[in-house]
């Protein structure tokens, strides 16, 4: 049930902002984000049932996320692990809509995968048609479509709208954005969930006792390339269990 909100190509300073909480089973084992010593470009959190990723980025200025498809009644069991979308693109070199229009999604579980290079933008699923080329603007993806108006997305839309618009995008408004955890209304929660479970995911951050948000990323990338990404960690109580930072691409001095 996880939740992304990112501005592309919406801020004088930053061309591409991403605030991401990814929420799982607390028993699955993962690493924190670090720089993989078999993919030394590849800078990313890692799966260690699957080996993949949920969110990945490199020193080219490459970057994808992927979300699972919320559908409780669809058989979940395929071929490959959906976080193979994001590293095999990271680790490539195809533009985001080449990488997207050759995918075989047959292979995957339903997914939504945002994929960005310098240049663009791109977002696709396999519970839909086509690739879709992102416009300048602020979005929000969580177990559906892009920009499917569930309110614990359009609340986190809306409120980073409010911090590009009024230049007040930093790390800790963006980890405080998505450590909200308001639950929708109960007319708006999953029929298919029972009633707890379907509450507890209604929240941009979930806490219960198995599942939750196990993480929160915070991605700036300034139009020159310069990043600054910002992981939190946190434990099944729901709180910070460690932090870690990362900085790169900073432009060569004359």
């Amino acid at each position: 049930m996880c939740l992304v909100v990112l501005a592309w190509q919406a801020h004088p300073r930053y061309r591409l902002i991403v605030a991401a909480n990814r929420d799982e089973f607390f028993q699955r084992p993962a690493n924190p984000m670090h720089w993989w010593p078999d993919q030394p470009d590849m800078l990313a959190g890692r799966d260690l049932q699957a080996g993949g990723t949920w969110l990945a980025t490199n020193r080219a200025g490459r970057f994808a996320t992927v979300t699972n498809y919320r559908e409780p009644r669809r058989p979940q069991h395929h071929k490959h692990s959906r976080g193979e979308l994001v590293t095999n693109f990271v680790a490539g070199e195809q533009a985001p809509f080449a990488y997207s229009e050759a995918l075989d999604a047959n292979q995957y579980a339903g997914f939504s995968l945002l994929t960005a290079d310098r240049e663009s933008l791109c977002c696709v699923s396999n519970r839909a048609s086509g690739v879709t080329r992102i416009d300048p603007g602020v979005y929000g993806l969580s177990n559906a479509q892009l920009d499917t108006p569930w309110p614990k997305l359009v609340r986190c839309r809306e409120g980073l709208r409010d911090l590009v618009a009024n230049d007040l995008v930093n790390p800790n408004a963006l980890m405080r954005l998505l450590a909200d955890t308001t639950t929708a209304p109960v007319k708006d929660l999953d029929d298919d969930l029972p009633f707890a479970m379907a509450q507890a995911v209604s929240a941009p951050f979930i806490h219960t006792p198995d599942y939750g948000t196990r993480c929160t990323t915070v991605m700036l990338v300034e139009h020159d390339g310069r990043t600054e990404i910002f992981e939190r960690r946190f434990g099944a109580d729901g709180r910070a269990a460690g932090d870690k930072q990362f900085q790169f691409g900073a432009p060569a001095s004359a």
